[in-house]
C-alpha cells in the first residue's frame, strides 16, 4: 500500500517558526505520544519526511525542521555553519517546544551527524534520549564516498561551483545517489530545487559542505558513544547508495555490538522517499521492540 504524499506546497503551510540565535528556523509539529525528532539531510530538507509524517503522527509526538541553512530557513552567507550548533538547535527547539520526555531520533545523511552528536550529548547528561535509528549517512568518515559535487564544493573553488549550481546540477547528482528503479520524477526534482533554491541556498552550498571534514573531527567521540549500547540503535539502509550504502552497513557491523541493521536491496540514498513503506515497517518494528522486547528462554 502506497503511503500518501504531502505536496510541497501544502507542506509549507503548515509550518511553524521560532528564532534561533537570530535566524528563523521553519519547524513542524504534530500528533501525540513519545516525541520523535527527524533530523534531515545535505543538501535537501525536512520535507524528505513527507511520505511518513502522518503514520508517524497517528503514533507519536513528531517534530521537524529546516535546519540552519537549509529549506525555507534562514541561510545568513557570513556565518560558519556545523553540526555542533545544528545539534544546539535541535536542543533550541525541544525547549520551545517544552519537550520533557525522552526522545526518540529518525535521521538521515546529514542528520545522521546531528544525531550522532546528540547521542554523546546525552551520556554527558545534556539531553535525554531514548533510541536512534539512522538512515543513510556517514556514520564513520572511512566509507563515506562523496559525489563529484561534493568533493567539487569542497575545493578551493566551491563558492563559485556553488553559485553555479543548478537544478541540473541537482539531478545530476540525485541520479547518481537514488536506486536505478526509484529515481524522482521531474516533479519531485522540481521541489527539491524549489527548497534548495529558497534564500539564495546555492551560495551557501560551500559552507555547509564543511561538514565532511568536521566528521573526521569528531569521529571518535562519535563512535564511541554508537559503542555504548545503552541507548537502543538501528540503522535501514539503501543498500546501493554509493555514497553510505551495504560499505558503511558492513563498517557498522565490525565496530558497533550487537549491530541491530537492516539493508534494503535496490534503493539508494534516500530510503524515506524510495521505499517509504519499507522504512515505516522497519521503523515501526524496531519500535515495537522496545515496547515488547523478544522474551529470554531459560532452558535447564
Amino acid at each position: 500500500m502506497a503511503l500518501a504524499e504531502i505536496p510541497l506546497c501544502v507542506w509549507r503551510k503548515r509550518s511553524q517558526t521560532f528564532v534561533f540565535h537570530g535566524h528563523s528556523i521553519r519547524y513542524w509539529t504534530a500528533g501525540q505520544g513519545e516525541p520523535l525528532l527527524l533530523i534531515h539531510g545535505f543538501p535537501s530538507a525536512s520535507w524528505d519526511w513527507h511520505y511518513l509524517w502522518q503514520p508517524l503522527t497517528q503514533r507519536f509526538r513528531v517534530i521537524a525542521c529546516d535546519m540552519l541553512g537549509f529549506g525555507d530557513s534562514a541561510k545568513p552567507a557570513n556565518h560558519d555553519y556545523s553540526l555542533q550548533q545544528q545539534a544546539d538547535l535541535q536542543l533550541a527547539l525541544l525547549e520551545h517546544l517544552n519537550v520533557e520526555q525522552p526522545v526518540h531520533l529518525f535521521a538521515h545523511d546529514y542528520g545522521d551527524s546531528v544525531a550522532q552528536e546528540l547521542l554523546a550529548r546525552h551520556y554527558e547528561s545534556r539531553v535525554e534520549l531514548a533510541s536512534c535509528v539512522f538512515l543513510n549517512g556517514g556514520l564513520f568518515p572511512e566509507t563515506h564516498r562523496p559525489v563529484l559535487m561534493q568533493k567539487l564544493l569542497l575545493s578551493p573553488l566551491g563558492w563559485m561551483i556553488g553559485r553555479a549550481f543548478s537544478r541540473d546540477g541537482l539531478v545530476r547528482s540525485f541520479r547518481q545517489i537514488f536506486g536505478p528503479h526509484t529515481r524522482p520524477s521531474e516533479s519531485q526534482m522540481d521541489d527539491f530545487w524549489s527548497l534548495v533554491e529558497s534564500h539564495h541556498g546555492p551560495r551557501i552550498l560551500h559552507k555547509l559542505i564543511a561538514y565532511v571534514p568536521e566528521r573526521r573531527v569528531w569521529r571518535n567521540r562519535w563512535v564511541s558513544a554508537m559503542q555504548r549500547g545503552e541507548v537502543p540503535l538501528r540503522v535501514i539502509d539503501g543498500g546501493v547508495d554509493p555514497v553510505s550504502g551495504v560499505h558503511m552497513v558492513e563498517r557498522y557491523r565490525e565496530l558497533i555490538p550487537e549491530a541491530d541493521t537492516v539493508v534494503l536491496p535496490d534503493i539508494g540514498h534516500y530510503p524515506q522517499i524510495e521505499a517509504p513503506c519499507e522504512v515505516l515497517k522497519h521503523y515501526l518494528s524496531f519500535r515495537d521492540q522496545l515496547l515488547f522486547p523478544p522474551r529470554k528462554v531459560a532452558y535447564s
